[in-house]
């Protein structure tokens, strides 16, 4: 049962460890979004922005992480 439990609890904590970079690629969706609502004749300017956003969050999560 002990084992169970720490399985259940390393899963949780693949969601709940790093809830900035949940936050960041939320504030870059949001923003993708407007991008979009805004220039909806250049659908590529959505992407790109979702695109350098996930991986800007996704960088500065892996160097805060490796400081730690």
């Amino acid at each position: 049962m002990r084992t169970l439990i720490g399985i259940f609890g390393e899963l949780a904590g693949l969601f709940i460890d790093d809830g900035l970079l949940a936050l960041a690629i939320g504030v870059v969706v949001v923003f993708a979004a407007l991008v979009a609502a805004i220039a909806p004749a250049v659908p590529i300017a959505a992407g790109l922005v979702l695109l350098a956003g996930c991986l800007g969050a996704l960088f500065s999560n892996v160097v805060q992480a490796g400081k730690r």
